[in-house]
């Protein structure tokens, strides 16, 4: 059982009434949210943050029910490559913090930037439309779950990706027709090994999460096995004391071609790792970088001890376990799936979000093509930290909140590029629903900057807008 922190309540509520279409209204006081409304104040921009829980900090404040993180999770980027553009993390502190420090880390944040007047605790979110579908900008109807109706000027999507969880379409939990008599969970129930304790155990899935969640099971179930679809390449979390994603940065930075990237990341994990067949590791049936690599040290050293073996796909649950795809079956207490999420925004309908192929369509993945009162904030899958660039795309928004009103001639060509075609990726990512959202984080950051600074250079010339 989580300890339940007190309601908040919020330092400055909003003005009785309905109109409020001087603001801006962010959804989500999380990684994302706190970015926006940081960036938001910082222009000298209204906003309204609609926070559902008693409680900043999303995914990572664990005593909320809509957190994802379990007790010993740790950040799977280092804290240089996640944190937020000029709020440094402490020098003191481990290379991968805890979710502890991460909490810790955003109150700081919030503190700092004085982010709690504009947010509100227990302002769940039940409907948003536009005003008036047939203008750009007419502003947004947000419904609250208390039943209150605002209007705002612009509104920001920043609850999340990761809370919806997703099940294989074999499972029970899938709606499926199962005879399972064990335990179906998800990674983002799990919290502990203490519900593993005893039970034979297997995890589906073979990202981050699965791995780490296989690696700690394996220290205290009776039996863990490790089922995989396909198979992924491995990286070790240091090399030589060193982060491996800031080993990465470094040959992002010197300009090496993808090829020697490769290469090279591929002789660091043998040399720390050594052969993936001689531990059961499924060959990849891609290249490196062409999917989320495993960051994890632990799992080789729980293969070579046996403590942990590795399993095909499931075809199928039985009454005692699951049949494997290759025929084979094994009993199970406990099937653990680590899934991953559907990406889910169900208090907006998908064709106000240019839905298509899975995911919205949006310009960097943050700014409708046609509308421009609504923008996503999060919705990415890098390849290193997430909260920096978070952090730019925020930064991006505001001054394109600020340009438009001014109706910049910057404002205008961004207006312009934004409804035609998008190419966030500069790398092939395999077509899987885990790589909906995956963009390449070195040239993304700088396309980022690129657009905010010409934007920068257009306020500037328009000194009024301000």
């Amino acid at each position: 059982m989580q300890p339940t922190a007190p309601m908040k309540v919020s330092a400055s509520p909003p003005a009785v009434g309905l109109e409020r279409r001087e603001r801006v209204a962010v959804i989500g006081a999380g990684t994302s949210g706190l970015a926006m409304v940081r960036r938001l104040r910082e222009g000298g921009l209204a906003v309204d943050c609609l926070e559902r829980e008693r409680d900043l900090g999303g995914n990572w404040n664990i005593a909320l029910r809509t957190s994802r993180v379990f007790e010993s999770t740790h950040l799977i980027s280092s804290k240089r490559l996640t944190e937020y553009l000029d709020h440094p993390m402490p020098d003191h502190w481990p290379e991968y913090p805890s979710h502890r420090l991460v909490l810790e880390y955003l109150r700081g944040y919030a503190d700092r930037f004085g982010l709690e007047e504009a947010i509100e605790y227990g302002a769940g979110v039940r409907r948003v439309q536009p005003l008036d579908a047939s203008r750009a900008a007419s502003g947004w109807l947000v419904e609250l779950e208390s039943g209150e109706r605002r209007r705002y000027g612009s509104l920001v999507i920043a609850n999340g990706h990761n809370w919806d969880p997703s099940f294989p379409a074999w499972s029970g939990r899938a709606g499926a027709e199962s005879p399972f008599t064990g335990i179906e969970m998800h990674s983002g129930e799990y919290k502990s090994p203490e519900c593993l304790r005893g039970q034979r155990v297997l995890v589906v899935g073979g990202g981050n999460s699965g791995c780490d969640i296989a690696v700690e099971a394996a220290q205290h179930a009776a039996a863990t096995r490790l089922s995989l679809r396909r198979g992924y390449h491995l990286l070790p979390k240091f090399y030589r004391g060193l982060p491996i994603d800031q080993v990465g940065e470094n040959l992002l930075r010197l300009r090496l071609p993808i090829a020697a990237r490769r290469a090279l990341a591929g002789l660091v994990s043998y040399l720390m790792l050594g052969s993936r067949a001689s531990v059961g590791l499924p060959k990849p049936d891609h290249k490196l970088f062409e999917t989320h690599p495993v960051i994890n040290s632990q799992l080789v050293y729980c293969l070579r001890h046996g403590d942990l073996e590795v399993r095909p796909d499931v075809e199928r649950l039985t009454e005692e376990g699951v049949r494997y795809v290759d025929g084979s079956e094994e009993e199970f207490g406990v099937v653990l799936y680590a899934t991953g999420y559907r990406l889910s925004f169900p208090f907006i309908d998908k064709s106000l979000l240019a839905w298509r192929d899975g995911r919205p369509q949006l310009y960097l993945n943050v700014f409708h093509p046609e509308r421009d009162d609504l923008f996503v904030l999060g919705m990415i899958q890098p390849d290193s930290g997430q909260w920096g660039l978070v952090d730019r795309q925020a930064r991006l928004v505001a001054r394109c909140l600020l340009a438009s009103r001014s109706d910049t001639p910057a404002a205008r060509r961004f207006r312009q590029e934004k409804r035609g075609d998008d190419r966030v990726r500069r790398l092939r990512y395999v077509e899987t629903a885990r790589h909906l959202l995956e963009v390449e984080h070195f040239g993304y950051a700088r396309r980022l900057d690129r657009e905010w600074r010409r934007l920068a250079r257009g306020l500037r010339a328009a000194p009024s807008a301000r």
